[in-house]
């Protein structure tokens, strides 16, 4: 009896210390999400507003061929984006583990300063960098490099550049953390029984390192799903991506129902991620 009073005790406590977290998400989190969910089954009114007849033709609507390259869009430019900061973060993050232990402080504060910056601004920043006029331009026709400037912005691989560059930390950290805690014994030996550098990375680094690897991944390729600002300053109304798409929506055709399907939409393509990330065997990491 004295073990069960324990444990309902236990558990009231677990309640009450757990309520006002519960009560937070429920009230700024599930219940704005409900009504979005309901709204993207409403109509729009002739003047922009809802009308709350059920029906699923927004969600049919989404699968006009020019919405379908929306989302099409924004999944390479996605993957593209995981892509090359996986390509840059792993032999960074590599190098900053290896690194002795007063160097690793200050690789970790190089890599985090961005952060102490407004996006918006580095993001109107790289505009200046990528413009016919901008810096990098003038420089390469200044060392001879070019005749003409390039049209850089307003372009997909402008987006790509500010997307790989917001959130490249995104992919070091985590593989940074993994990496560091790679036991050197382990490359040792494998060393010792001759294996190639080749081998020693992909049959011993990459395995072991492999919930960074997921984890960074999947924190570069959510947010640079459903990226706005990037695309939007960077691309132009020629590379609108998900993110721009709903905003306009919202705010410009004042379709809330459709915007509202196409964030769910969204939503279902980053719960599909996060399945794969558990089936890939995130949570044991």
């Amino acid at each position: 009896m004295t073990g069960s009073s324990g444990l309902r005790t236990d558990a009231r406590r677990t309640a009450w210390l757990l309520a006002p977290a519960l009560a937070w998400m429920g009230l700024f989190f599930v219940l704005p999400l409900m009504v979005v969910f309901l709204i993207s089954f409403a109509t729009r009114s002739a003047y922009g507003g809802v009308e709350w007849a059920f029906t699923p033709a927004n969600y049919r609507d989404l699968a006009d061929p020019l919405y379908l390259r929306i989302y099409l869009r924004s999944c390479v430019m996605a993957l593209a984006t995981t892509g090359v900061c996986l390509v840059l973060g792993f032999p960074l993050a590599y190098h900053m583990a290896r690194a002795p232990a007063r160097w690793q402080g200050i690789w970790l504060v190089l890599v985090l300063i961005p952060f102490w910056t407004n996006f918006l601004v580095r993001t109107y920043a790289w505009m200046n960098l990528l413009r016919a006029d901008g810096l990098l331009n003038t420089a390469l026709i200044g060392a001879g490099v070019m005749r003409a400037p390039v049209e850089i912005l307003y372009s997909d691989l402008a987006v790509l550049i500010g997307l790989v560059y917001g959130y490249l930390p995104f992919m070091v950290l985590p593989l940074y953390a993994a990496i560091e805690r790679l036991d050197r014994s382990l490359l040792e030996a494998a060393r010792d029984l001759y294996a190639p550098g080749w081998a020693v990375f992909t049959r011993v680094i990459v395995p072991l390192t492999k919930p960074g690897i997921i984890a960074g991944c999947l924190l570069v390729f959510i947010p640079s799903l459903g990226a706005y600002i990037t695309p939007d300053l960077l691309g132009g109304a020629r590379s609108m991506m998900i993110g721009n798409f709903i905003q306009h929506e919202y705010l410009v055709v004042r379709d809330w129902p459709l915007g509202s399907a196409a964030s769910f939409v969204l939503m279902a393509i980053v719960v599909a991620g996060l399945w794969g990330y558990q089936r890939a065997g995130g949570v044991r990491a």
